[in-house]
């Protein structure tokens, strides 16, 4: 089996305004950097050896994963396929307006439809199948060993519900928090959750679920 740590990233600006992300390259704000400080120093304090860490190429993972990369002595390697979903027209919109700013896309977003494109961005199936094909590529890399991969909280709600077999528009029963550990065991093609969410590295103010 091989067991993979996914992270999310720390918290960024656009976070904290409620405004989704998708593939524009926000950096952390402070607290973000704060919480990577504060993940790098419980995950080098667990004694656990990993065979490799991987991020997003998007600066706010990569950001996230550079004081892991320095405390473990891990070379950071760049993996384009654990981006965040591209959301086309909706990037850099306000969640609460947009309904109103971009409706048809706004509405594609809203329907978990895995077939209905979203303009300028991918549909819910085409990231699915990219999240998927991307972590069983790292497990059969990786066979046998521990490894650290920091993403989004798109990217986790896929591996959840991949892990769980939950539905696309299915509940999801977990929250997916900024600089969280979120272990999986992938064994062939089957996989499975062993934790989720685990913040105890962070105050109660670092572990709120602050979205998108």
């Amino acid at each position: 089996m091989t067991e993979i740590w996914f992270i999310r990233h720390g918290e960024t600006s656009w976070n904290r305004e409620g405004r989704l992300q998708g593939w524009q390259d926000i950096d952390l704000n402070a607290a973000g950097r704060e919480q990577a400080a504060q993940l790098a120093a419980r995950i080098g304090a667990a004694g656990q050896a990993f065979g490799a860490l991987y991020s997003s190429d998007l600066r706010r993972a990569y950001a996230t994963a550079e004081p892991l990369s320095a405390g473990l002595g891990l070379r950071l390697r760049s993996e384009p396929g654990l981006r965040e979903r591209s959301y086309g027209v909706l990037e850099g919109l306000d969640l609460g307006r947009i309904d109103e700013l971009a409706p048809e896309a706004a509405a594609a977003r809203k329907s978990r439809d895995p077939h209905r494109p979203l303009e300028g961005g991918e549909s819910l199936g085409q990231f699915q199948a990219r999240i998927i094909a991307t972590v069983d590529d790292l497990a059969a890399r990786h066979s046998g060993e521990c490894i650290l991969a920091v993403t989004h909280g798109g990217v986790l709600d896929i591996i959840w519900r991949h892990a769980c077999g939950v539905t696309l528009d299915g509940e999801r029963a977990v929250p997916l928090l900024n600089a969280s550990i979120n272990r999986i065991g992938v064994e062939g093609r089957r996989w499975q959750v062993l934790e989720w969410g685990d913040v105890g590295h962070l105050d109660a103010e670092s572990a709120s679920d602050v979205v998108p």
